[in-house]
């Protein structure tokens, strides 16, 4: 997630390749066996455990790539290959978009799953890009991990929902939600129209963490909200996002959006420490940005509750 003062537009954006049909696929053959068809509105549990192997894999990138996964860099492209594969091998139609930005190549990876109302669609997404100081293991490995264990989810329950399920994961939000705004400009306006909402994951699993839920359009609002009260988990409307994550090109071109947030850099209050546990006074994610936003800077039970989130609101908006 970018911070709240660094909202200049994103840097010249160049060499646009669009594979239009495969963004809006809605056949394609799942590879293997599909388990039996689920119907029911009722989402899977998400598993953490997983959801933490994916981020251990994105740290792993980092350590191996110049301690980063940033737009550009070798670490940014092995993040989005070890996506890509999962999805995959679980059957998903996935394309690969390229874009050129401050001079260097970058990636958006979209992901449709074959079926479903193709004039209706339900995406969800997360930036992929680290910033160039730390491995962004919350910003945004999380929102990252989380959205691929949903996405694999859809795939082991052979979830067959009504509307047409596409996930991406984008590059260079960093640098101004670049890849983002590259996908949104590529599509026609009968395209945009197709796309009945769009959730944003980013940063999830802050180590000090709130309960933000955007209040953007207000059906995805109130389904992620009746999520977190069936967890007796009270939550806030996160009203600074609008500037700072992937959802924007998506509310400006007219489409209804929604998300999930754990907190960035600002502080704590004792009003929210006595709602949610957590330090007072202190930074929602004091490795922001920074060098120690590893592995280990993660609040489990936040990623865990926030994963489940991002299934309950995709199975609930796409039956």
């Amino acid at each position: 997630m970018k911070h709240s003062v660094r909202l200049a537009g994103p840097a010249a954006t160049t060499a646009v390749t669009v594979v239009a049909a495969a963004l809006l696929c809605g056949g394609g053959a799942t590879a293997g066996a599909a388990p039996a068809p689920r119907t029911a509105a009722a989402a899977p549990d998400i598993s953490l455990t997983n959801v933490k192997a994916h981020l251990a894999q994105l740290q792993s990138v980092a350590t191996a790539n110049g301690g980063n996964r940033a737009h550009g860099r070798t670490g940014y492209r092995a993040s989005l290959d070890y996506v890509k594969a999962k999805l995959d091998a679980a059957g998903f139609t996935t394309t690969v978009q390229q874009f050129t930005a401050s001079s260097r190549t970058g990636y958006n990876l979209v992901a449709d799953w074959p079926g479903g109302d193709t004039n209706q669609v339900l995406m969800a997404g997360a930036h992929l890009d680290s910033v160039t100081a730390g491995p962004g293991i919350n910003d945004n490995g999380s929102g990252s991990a989380a959205l691929l264990e949903t996405a694999l989810a859809v795939s082991r329950t052979g979830y067959q929902p009504a509307k047409h399920l596409r996930f991406a994961w984008w590059g260079a939000e960093e640098l101004g939600m670049v890849g983002s705004r590259t996908y949104v400009a590529g599509l026609s306006a009968t395209n945009r129209t197709k796309i009945n909402g769009y959730l944003n994951l980013d940063m999830i699993g802050s180590p000090n963490p709130g309960y933000f839920v955007y209040d953007d359009d207000p059906a995805i609002e109130q389904t992620i909200k009746n999520y977190y009260t069936g967890l007796g988990v009270a939550t806030e409307r996160e009203t600074e996002g609008d500037g700072r994550s992937d959802h924007a090109p998506f509310k400006n071109a007219g489409i209804p959006v929604g998300g999930i947030f754990s907190g960035a850099d600002y502080v704590k209050t004792s009003a929210q420490a006595a709602k949610w546990g957590g330090t007072a006074g202190q930074a929602f994610d004091r490795c922001y940005h920074s060098s120690c936003d590893t592995s280990s800077n993660i609040d489990d039970t936040a990623l865990n509750r926030n994963a489940d989130a991002v299934a309950y609101a995709v199975w609930a908006l796409s039956s």
